[in-house]
């Protein structure tokens, strides 16, 4: 199977004709955003990192070494070691875009989950 590219950008852009499929990696629903103008494959919230976690890190630049390496170890856990499967598998399928509402997408969980990805 050919593996697509895989990319991160925040759900407030506009759909761009190479996004191929488009699955949303927050816990949270993004604040103003209707599902229509999502326009989402899916919403993959298992594999967002735990609310304590997210708390913590507060998209704080300073900490994101650290929360990379804390949510990959929480990537590791059942569930969200399902998700990340499942986005292997999209992943494998074409071109997948990682959907995040932080305002830096750069050092956010879908960050991480692109490199996890190969992206």
């Amino acid at each position: 199977m050919a593996k697509g590219r895989v990319q991160v950008r925040r759900i407030y852009e506009d759909e761009k004709p190479d996004d191929g499929r488009r699955v949303l990696v927050d816990r949270v629903w993004p604040r103003g955003m209707s599902k229509d103008r999502a326009d989402l494959t899916e919403w993959c919230k298992q594999v967002a990192p735990s609310t304590q976690l997210r708390k913590w890190y507060a998209h704080d630049p300073d900490k994101y070494e650290e929360f990379a390496r804390r949510y990959r170890e929480e990537l590791t856990e059942p569930e969200r070691a399902e998700a990340l499967e499942h986005l292997r598998e999209l992943a494998s399928q074409g071109d997948l875009t990682l959907l995040t509402a932080t305002k830096r997408a750069d050092i956010s969980e879908a960050t991480v989950l692109a490199e996890e990805l190969g992206g």
